[in-house]
């Protein structure tokens, strides 16, 4: 499988104008007070479907044959991806079955058979989900549409980060640190691969919840790793099993390093997030802002791109939060 390349990146941005929204870059003096920066929030749960997936899916989907339109698509997915894959199959007029985990949030659960998507539920504990997807792939001779591993997607979500390096240039900025949620290394992979051709002196950061950190062992021990359990987490969106191989190809050389955060500390920049950047922001997509609030680098005089990956918030965690 070819890694995509910052033109590719450049041709998903085309190929999905007017399909996804290009969200806004926000600013904040008391975040900048907060973390002695510059600090500047892409505002992916502004995304549709609320996540950043939807730009991943836009471009692999939109790009389906009527051959393949046909016969359908088949993803795996906690949540987000699900539900980007559910509209995007809807625009182009193709089904769309997603195995989703039986103790996703239920809120995704719904959207994502809101958008359209046929929920196909499995125990993320004792079955596996792509053994369930390649099983309905051989079945109805579908399309996988993976959740990070595949060119399309990783360029798809590399648009992210092209449009916050193109919006901080036309505000006469460029970037020194961003910081991303990462978890299978889709996102990552992209933003780090905008940034590096956009803005080559910005340091791209992974941010994880601390004890699901295989991106952070990975990148020390050279190697992918695996968590220990992939369930039972409050940021149920980065609770991917070990780094893809090819996100992870991508990511070693470019990143400066892997930041993680606690339970506690996602909580808290939730509920700043609310109170200050008026977002709802759901904790695997606030692992970045989690990071910048406390402090896990030193980010004094520095111009700082936190991406806020999505806002699919289960509503009692998000009351959680609030408390």
């Amino acid at each position: 499988m070819n890694a995509p390349t910052f033109d590719d990146i450049q041709d998903a941005a085309r190929q999905i104008a007017g399909l996804a929204v290009r969200t806004p870059l926000l600013a904040n003096d008391l975040l900048d007070e907060a973390t002695g920066g510059q600090v500047f929030v892409k505002a992916e749960p502004l995304q549709r479907t609320g996540s950043f997936k939807f730009r991943g899916a836009a471009n692999r989907i939109s790009r389906l044959t009527e051959g393949e339109k046909a016969r359908g698509v088949v993803a795996y997915s906690s949540g987000n991806h699900a539900q980007a894959v559910a509209k995007a199959a809807s625009l182009v007029g193709a089904r769309a079955a997603i195995v989703m985990p039986a103790d996703a949030p239920r809120l995704k659960i719904e959207a994502t058979r809101g958008y359209g998507g046929e929920v196909v539920l499995y125990d993320r504990h004792t079955e596996s989900r792509e053994e369930i997807a390649y099983r309905l792939v051989g079945e109805r001779g579908a399309v996988l549409v993976p959740p990070f591993e595949d060119p399309f997607i990783i360029a798809g979500q590399g648009t992210a980060g092209l449009e916050a390096a193109q919006d901080l240039k036309a505000r006469g900025l460029a970037a020194d640190v961003v910081l991303c949620p990462t978890s299978g290394g889709g996102l990552m992979a992209g933003t780090a691969l905008a940034f590096e051709a956009t803005t080559p002196g910005a340091r791209c950061y992974a941010v994880e919840p601390e004890d699901f950190d295989d991106f952070r062992r990975s990148l020390a021990s050279g190697r992918r790793e695996t968590n220990a359990r992939t369930a039972g987490g409050l940021c149920d969106a980065l609770l991917t099993p070990t780094p893809g191989e090819l996100t992870f190809s991508i990511n070693q050389p470019r990143l400066a390093g892997a930041l993680t955060v606690s339970d506690e500390e996602v909580l808290r920049a939730m509920a700043f997030a609310f109170r200050w950047l008026k977002l709802v922001i759901e904790p695997g997509g606030c692992v970045a802002l989690a990071a910048a609030l406390a402090g896990k680098l030193d980010l004094k005089g520095q111009t700082v791109v936190i991406i806020a990956s999505g806002g699919n918030v289960d509503p009692d965690v998000f009351q959680q939060a609030l408390g």
